[in-house]
């Protein structure tokens, strides 16, 4: 039967719904066969047996349909009254009773789905919730605070909820760093105990205890040589503090996290500085953080317009959150020139361009300190975070209210959210988040959990618990056949087998046609329709028959399918696979 089997027998319903007793469902029954229509393999009414109808009511409709538990029996009485109506109109060939005896019996299974998906739901509902009345600085703890921020929310219009909560999303999603890898607390600790940023503030400390200072709670001009060298920095003679720029930083980051107390015109040793010489892990990290968020954000003294040396140590705190995303090392070549650029952007209309050899020159005597600090290392030809560095910079991130993953974190969570979190990997942290999801698990359970995902999930998230499913070991085969004969994932199912040495069974040209429904479909999720095609173009072998794949599209009953084929037909460079996919799209 066409595809618009649909449309043919709704004069039909509409006359025998106006006939049969009691009040009918039009519109819960047409609802059904919409869904019925997209359906793999279910060309028209008579295709309609119990292991399909099953597969309408426990997967395609819980996807598709927003429902709560209570509408169970309602729903169920609409799939009865279409099994009613197809049997009075002669349109099955499977037995109409058994039909019934399936939705009778797929009560408890369907009510478990949508209660599933309802909780899931509300879970996500109320964590951006939450989020939002955190952002609007809501006390959640206050009730009354919080019941107000709900009354005020709820007067608002659906369209106004829909776009705060829309743009909060959007900031999460901007305030959400990739994946990160944290050594362990003793390490992290020892590196800190090694730091030179701890040695010098503690020997300047040392050096000034009980000593005068000036009126700004700054060494004596007459001491200045001595402070610098207990410091271990270059000792030369200067006007004040402020011509000192490295002993000035390391002064001022001892004197507002509390290694040292300047008050009454004398220095003494402040309380930070014990936990410095003699604190536990905890507390050592707790006071180098203290020291490094000082160090590196706490200014240092005003910037004089032409002094780049005070740019370039203004924009650290970027260099180092820039070295925290990158993929890979960084060169120094490369950053000095990234930050010329950027300060030659800000600093021209205050009449001072700095010289992207000047920059490069301080940029990498600053790059020195923070190696001697344990904050950088280098690696191969480049530069990269210490994994000192990458705590600390990930605790000051985290205090500006970032969200920072950490590799390791997923490992004990259910598989959907294994896939979810791992959009925040890079790719060479993706691995290690897969490898110790997968060890905490048997192969069987592993596997089963993933085909569930594959199963109840859209393209985007089908597709990568695909991916971490190949990473699965040979011992999850039952389970993974037991996933032949549905739809979603018996492709997969197919692939995962036939690579795992079963020579019986492998992916068909409609399999592979859908796994590449699902890689645009997925791509169209995050990208526009010309970055989805062109990516997914790139992935694809130069043998794969693309041609042949898009005419298979149309006919396997992806509910997909069609917005993958129009963004074909407008974006494949190739005349001819636009062709293609256009006539897919309407045959």
């Amino acid at each position: 039967m066409a595809d618009d089997w649909v449309d043919d027998i709704t004069e039909d319903l509409d006359r025998w719904a106006d006939k049969a007793a009691g009040d009918v469902d039009v519109h819960g029954i047409r609802l059904l066969l919409d869904l019925a229509r997209r359906e793999p393999g279910l060309d028209g009414p008579g295709d309609l047996t119990p292991e399909r109808l099953r597969r309408l009511m426990l997967q395609t409709f819980p996807e598709q349909v927003v429902a709560e538990v209570a509408d169970v029996p309602s729903i169920l009485d609409t799939a009865r009254a279409m099994v009613d109506f197809l049997a009075d109109a002669g349109r099955l060939a499977a037995d109409a009773e058994a039909l019934r005896r399936e939705l009778t019996a797929l009560e408890p299974r369907l009510t478990e789905a949508i209660a599933r998906i309802d909780e899931a739901e509300r879970e996500v509902a109320g964590e951006v919730v939450r989020g939002m009345m955190l952002a609007d600085g809501v006390d959640l703890d206050d009730e009354r605070a919080v019941q107000a921020w709900l009354e005020d929310f709820e007067r608002l219009g659906e369209e106004e909820r829909i776009d705060r909560a829309t743009a909060y999303l959007r900031q999460v999603e901007e305030m959400t760093l990739p994946a990160a890898p944290l050594a362990p607390r003793p390490e992290l600790a020892a590196a800190a105990r090694a730091s030179g940023l701890l040695r010098r503030v503690s020997a300047l400390a040392e050096w000034a205890a009980r000593r005068a200072v000036t009126e700004h709670g700054e060494p004596l001009r007459e001491d200045l040589p001595a402070a610098a060298e207990a410091a271990g920095l270059p000792a030369s003679a200067a006007g004040g503090l402020a011509d000192l720029p490295d002993l000035e930083r390391l002064w001022r980051a001892a004197v507002e996290a509390g290694a040292l107390l300047v008050e009454d015109g004398r220095a003494e040793p402040g309380p930070l500085l014990a936990d410095l010489r003699d604190g536990d892990d905890e507390a050592v990290l707790a006071a180098w953080l203290r020291l490094f968020d000082e160090a590196v954000t706490g200014g240092g003294g005003a910037i004089d317009d032409g002094d780049t040396a005070r740019l370039v140590r203004a924009e650290l705190t970027g260099v180092l959150i820039h070295l925290y995303e990158q993929e890979e090392p960084a060169t120094r070549e490369g950053l000095a020139a990234a930050l010329a650029g950027h300060l030659l952007d800000t600093q021209l209309d205050h009449g001072h361009a700095p010289a992207p050899a000047e920059v490069a020159e301080l940029l990498d005597r600053e790059l020195a300190e923070l190696e001697s600090w344990g904050v950088v290392e280098p690696s191969g030809e480049g530069l990269e975070l210490a994994p000192l560095g990458v705590w600390g910079v990930r605790e000051l991130l985290r205090a500006e209210g970032f969200t920072a993953p950490v590799v390791g974190e997923l490992v004990d969570r259910p598989a959907a959210e294994l896939i979810a979190g791992l959009a925040w990997h890079r790719e060479r942290t993706v691995g290690q988040e897969i490898a110790g999801w997968l060890a905490a698990r048997s192969a069987e359970q592993a596997a089963a959990d993933l085909i569930e995902v594959m199963r109840t999930g859209g393209p985007g998230a089908r597709s990568v618990a695909a991916e971490v499913l190949g990473e699965v070991g040979p011992d999850a085969a039952a389970v993974v056949r037991a996933a032949l004969e549905d739809p979603a994932t018996g492709p997969y199912a197919r692939l995962w087998l036939h690579e795992h040495g079963d020579a019986e069974v492998g992916p068909r040209r409609a399999d592979l046609a859908w796994m590449l429904v699902d890689t645009v479909a997925a791509m169209l999720e995050t990208a526009d329709p010309a970055e989805a095609v062109a990516a997914a173009l790139a992935e694809l072998p130069d043998d794969v028959g693309l041609d042949l794949l898009i005419a298979d599209m149309g006919g396997l009953g992806h509910p997909q399918a069609d917005a993958v084929l129009e963004a074909l037909a407008a974006h494949l460079p190739d005349p001819g696979a636009a062709a293609a996919a256009r006539a897919a799209r309407t045959g």
